[in-house]
């Protein structure tokens, strides 16, 4: 009976192994991906179909988190040795930039739109017609600008990087800090709105 057991361990093991692959597989059709550039099994990308390009990933990248281009717009290019942890989402209905040697912790936000619309009556209508047919083609009132983050950057966790945003290079995000307003290069900011606490060394 043992012997049975880890027959079928190994297995389950080996069929979840080719389905963790195919899904994968499946994932990696969805953008392009530079030489040794990897997605984690938990990663997610969602593009427009049959258009690779609106996403694309440098060499010896990894990803974790998820990766949304929405129907109406958007791009999402990383660098080079750039690292994007679990949990995190960048969701692009315009442009979002990431350099090379980038550092995104687990469960950061990098959003250069707005989701839904200001006004809160065209704010339930539009939700209603994402649960109908989905997420629309026509950007309509929703707010979008693009972000750029620059090389060497650190953005630590939970924290929240705001559309129309630049973050200079080698700058650092503290855990939490939301940017609403751009960071200059080698500056640390940390706070809800992130301000600056200190100059780092170039």
């Amino acid at each position: 009976m043992n012997l049975f057991r880890k027959i079928l361990y190994k297995c389950l093991l080996f069929v979840d192994a080719k389905t963790t692959e195919a899904k994968l597989y499946a994932q990696r059709q969805k953008l392009q991906m530079g030489t040794g550039s990897k997605l984690h099994a938990g990663a997610l990308v969602h593009n427009m179909p049959h258009q690779p390009d609106l996403i694309s990933i440098g060499r010896q990248s990894t990803v974790c988190g998820e990766l949304l281009v929405f129907n109406y717009g958007g791009r999402i290019s990383i660098g080079n040795n750039a690292y994007v942890g679990v949990g995190s989402r960048i969701w692009s209905g315009e442009s979002i930039s990431i350099g090379n040697n980038v550092l995104i912790s687990h469960n950061v936000n990098i959003m250069d739109n707005n989701a839904h619309e200001i006004d809160h009556l065209e704010r339930a209508e539009g939700y209603k017609q994402i649960n109908l047919k989905g997420y629309p083609k026509e950007k309509g009132s929703v707010q979008t600008a693009k972000i750029i983050i620059e090389d060497d950057v650190w953005i630590s966790f939970n924290a929240t990087i705001l559309r129309g945003t630049t973050i200079g290079n080698g700058a650092i995000v503290a855990a939490n800090a939301v940017v609403t307003k751009d960071v200059e290069a080698f500056t640390m900011v940390a706070g809800n709105p992130a301000k600056e606490i200190k100059k780092l060394k170039p």
